[in-house]
C-alpha cells in the first residue's frame, strides 16, 4: 500500500542545493573534476582550543545524557556576553536567549509558534529560500517585498507602507544579506523596528553574517525598543567555522523566546553537553580570530571579483558576506543561462541568483567557502572556457 503524502509536501520542493548536489555528483561519476562554487559552508576548522575542549569533555563519563532544553547556563551566559562585546546588546541569559540547532531550525519554531494558515509573512526578493519554504509548510500567506539594487539591496520603505499589509504578522529581513553582501546600517535597523511597531508586525531578523567581511557588526537588537518587536536569529556557522556543528540562537523579550520554547521543547532533546561546552570557548574568540579569518575570505573575494570580472559581470566591491554576488552581461537571457553554460564548459558551478527570487534573476553567486588554490584552478578554466 502506498500512502499518499501530507499535503504541505507537496507545497515545497526539495531544497535546490540538494537537488543541485545530485546534478554535480552524476557529473563526477561521468568523469567531470566539479569545482563547486555554490553553497557557503565554511572549509576552515574552528580554532584549536574549541576542538580541544570538544574531545576532553567528550572523553568524561558524566556527559553523555540527554541536556536541558535551553541549553546550559554557561552557554546562554557566553551568547549574552557575546552580544553585549560585540554588539553592545544586553540580554538576560535567564529569559532572553534560547540556545539552537543552527538558526535554520529557528526560522521553523518562529513561524510554528506565531503564523496560524492564512496569516501574511513578508519575505524579501532576494532572499533565503528557506523563509518562503516554511511559510508555506506552516500554510502562511507569502507575500514578497522587493529589495533593489540601486537602493543598496534595501527594501524601499514607501512602496512596503502601500502594500496591502492586513493579516500580516511576520516580517523576515537579513543583514548583513545574503545573497547580495549588503551591510546593515543602524539607519536601515532604524526604519526596520519603526516599521514593524507601527504596523503591528513582529520583525524577525537572522543574522549570521554579521562578522564575514565586515569590522562593524550590528544587531537590530542595538536599537532603543528593539526588543519589543524584533526577535533575531544568530549563528555559529559562519564567523566560528561550525556549521556542522549546529549552533544557533534566538535573542528577543521573554515572552516570545517562552513562546518558542513551547515549539522547540516538542522537537529536540538538547545538544550534546561537551558541544556546548565548546561552543563557550568559541564565543571567548578575540577580534585577532575575525581579523585573521577576513584577511583570508580577502584574499578568496579578490579571485572571487576576477572570475567575475572574466565573465563581464558587474558588482559591488563593498559588498560583505560569505559571497560575491554580481550582475550578468546583457548578452545573456539570464543568469541560470550564463551559469549552466560555465558548468557544461569548466565544470565550475556558480550559483545563479534565481534560487533567492525574482530580483536575483540576472545575478550570480560565488561563495568564499573554497581554498585558493580551489579559486586559482576556477579562473585557469573559466579565463580557457
Amino acid at each position: 500500500m502506498i500512502i499518499s503524502p501530507a499535503k504541505r509536501a507537496s507545497k515545497v520542493e526539495e531544497y535546490y542545493f540538494s537537488r543541485n548536489n545530485k546534478r554535480l555528483d552524476a557529473m563526477r561519476r561521468n568523469g567531470v573534476d566539479v569545482i563547486n562554487l555554490g553553497i557557503g559552508s565554511p572549509d576552515l576548522p574552528p580554532a584549536v582550543n574549541v576542538i580541544n575542549t570538544l574531545a576532553a569533555s567528550a572523553a568524561q563519563d558524566d556527559v553523555h545524557g540527554y541536556q536541558s532544553y535551553v541549553g546550559i547556563p554557561q552557554l546562554r551566559q557566553g551568547y549574552a556576553e557575546w552580544y553585549k562585546k560585540w554588539y553592545g546588546v544586553s540580554l538576560d541569559p535567564n529569559t532572553e536567549i534560547l540556545p539552537l540547532i543552527g538558526s535554520k531550525e529557528g526560522i521553523m519554531h518562529i513561524m510554528m509558534a506565531f503564523i496560524n494558515e492564512g496569516d501574511g509573512v513578508l519575505i524579501p526578493d532576494p532572499g533565503y529560500p528557506t523563509y518562503s519554504s516554511v511559510a508555506n509548510l506552516v500554510g502562511a500567506k507569502v507575500v514578497k517585498y522587493n529589495l533593489y539594487e540601486h537602493l543598496g539591496w534595501q527594501p524601499d520603505f514607501d512602496e512596503l507602507e502601500r502594500l496591502d499589509l492586513t493579516g500580516i504578522k511576520i516580517m523576515w529581513t537579513n543583514y548583513s544579506n545574503m545573497p547580495t553582501g549588503a551591510r546593515a546600517t543602524r539607519e536601515l535597523y532604524e526604519k526596520i523596528v519603526d516599521f514593524g511597531r507601527r504596523h503591528n508586525i513582529m520583525i524577525c531578523n537572522d543574522n549570521p553574517y554579521s562578522f564575514i567581511l565586515n569590522n562593524n557588526p550590528l544587531s537590530i537588537l542595538g536599537v532603543e525598543g528593539a526588543k519589543d518587536v524584533c526577535i533575531e536569529l544568530n549563528s555559529m556557522s559562519k564567523a566560528h567555522n561550525m556549521a556542522g556543528w549546529r549552533f544557533g540562537m534566538a535573542a528577543s523579550n521573554a515572552e516570545t523566546i517562552a513562546t518558542v520554547l513551547r515549539i522547540k521543547s516538542n522537537m529536540d532533546s538538547g545538544v550534546f553537553r561537551p558541544m556546548q561546552l565548546a561552543a563557550v570557548e568559541a564565543l571567548k574568540l578575540d577580534k585577532e580570530w575575525f581579523d585573521n579569518l577576513n584577511a583570508e575570505y580577502a584574499q578568496r573575494q579578490k579571485y572571487a571579483f576576477e572570475i567575475m570580472d572574466t565573465l563581464g559581470c558587474k558588482y559591488d566591491k563593498n559588498q560583505g558576506g560569505l559571497f560575491v554576488w554580481a550582475k550578468v552581461d546583457d548578452k545573456w537571457q539570464s543568469a541560470e543561462q550564463q551559469s549552466d553554460d560555465i558548468l557544461n564548459k569548466t565544470g565550475v558551478f556558480i550559483t545563479p541568483g534565481f534560487i533567492f527570487g525574482r530580483q536575483g534573476e540576472r545575478f550570480l553567486r560565488i561563495s568564499l567557502c573554497a581554498k585558493i588554490p580551489v579559486f586559482v584552478e576556477a579562473l585557469r578554466r573559466i579565463k580557457n572556457m
